[in-house]
């Protein structure tokens, strides 16, 4: 078996499963960060290399930083970082502050991939914020600028602004195949790529949900499967998601996998889709190996067509939330 790579910007290969780090940022269990760093040498020595943080995931930065440190894996590894700032004035001087203190944190005088977000739409600002990032790439303190949770429509504008944008990082699943509908056709226009985080319902989708009667709200321990569980209702309920599963579980069965597998590959498989976002329990909980096996899975014509015999009765989640992104705002 051998991970699947991609290149998504010049000089920058990332493993097409990336480790998710909302899971250190609370809401997930309590992170000893000892314990997550030697978690990640695991991650790293299974070929798992890409790593997606955020500057307002919790401790994730300073993770990476000791895990620069503690095993001098320069180059060895790819650390996405956001810039996840409140709305306001996007002066040069604030937007260099944030990436300055990105940089320290991280270990690092160059951020591989920065992947920017904005809470609201109707602050224009989010261009200054992007004219003083393009600075910084051109003194080599960031090397790609990428989005996470724009729309196409604002992706446009940015376009014709002359950014150059590698990325968008968007929920993208079985449920919700919002980007299919005006990102993805987009983007293979301006050769953008996806990443897509909440592509395994922050665990809905596997086998220990197969068969179960719906989980109360006490039952969802972790923040994960809170916002997700708002996702299966507003797709079309919980006895809908239960048929899902079965037929997710038949097509697991034939290709020896498991229902997380079928879920990843579907997703990997779509047009743009640079790569898919795992998220890391660190130190807690590990699904290397069972990650691992999805690189093995093939779907077919068949398993495509029975997976849409049952979305098609859904709700479509552009009608309901609108273009990615749009829960946010």
């Amino acid at each position: 078996m051998s991970i699947e790579k991609t290149v998504l910007g010049k000089d920058l290969e990332i493993c097409r499963i990336l480790n998710g780090m909302w899971q250190v940022a609370g809401g997930h269990g309590q992170i000893d960060s000892e314990s997550a760093v030697n978690d990640m040498e695991k991650y790293q020595s299974s070929g798992f290399t890409t790593w997606d943080l955020a500057d307002i995931y919790g401790p994730a930065e300073s993770l990476i930083g000791e895990f620069r440190r503690k095993t001098g894996s320069v180059g060895k590894f790819q650390a996405l970082t956001k810039f996840v700032p409140n709305t306001g004035p996007m002066s040069n001087s604030i937007v260099t502050h944030y990436i300055d203190q990105s940089l320290r944190k991280m270990d690092t005088d160059c951020i591989d991939l920065l992947q920017f977000h904005w809470w609201d739409y109707n602050d224009a600002s989010y261009l200054d914020a992007l004219n003083n990032l393009s600075k910084l790439q051109s003194e080599n303190k960031i090397k790609h600028i990428g989005l996470t949770n724009f729309d196409t429509e604002r992706v446009k504008i940015m376009k014709e602004h002359g950014y150059d944008l590698v990325s968008n990082q968007v929920q993208y699943s079985i449920l919700d195949q919002r980007p299919d509908k005006l990102m993805a056709p987009f983007f293979i226009k301006h050769e953008m790529k996806i990443l897509s985080y909440g592509t395994l319902l922050g665990g809905f989708f596997s086998e220990k949900y197969l068969g179960v009667d719906e989980p109360h709200r006490g039952d969802l321990t972790t923040s994960s499967l809170q916002k997700y569980k708002n996702m299966i209702d507003l797709w079309g309920g919980w006895q809908l998601f239960q048929e899902l599963l079965s037929v997710l579980n038949d097509i697991a069965q034939k290709h020896h996998c498991s229902i997380a597998n079928v879920a990843t590959r579907f997703v990997l498989d779509r047009p743009q889709v640079a790569g898919v976002i795992i998220g890391a329990r660190l130190g807690i909980a590990e699904h290397r190996e069972n990650n691992s096996q999805m690189f093995n899975v093939k779907l077919d014509s068949h398993d495509i067509s029975s997976i849409n015999n049952v979305t098609v009765k859904a709700n479509d989640l552009f009608d309901v939330i609108g273009d990615c992104g749009g829960e946010y705002r």
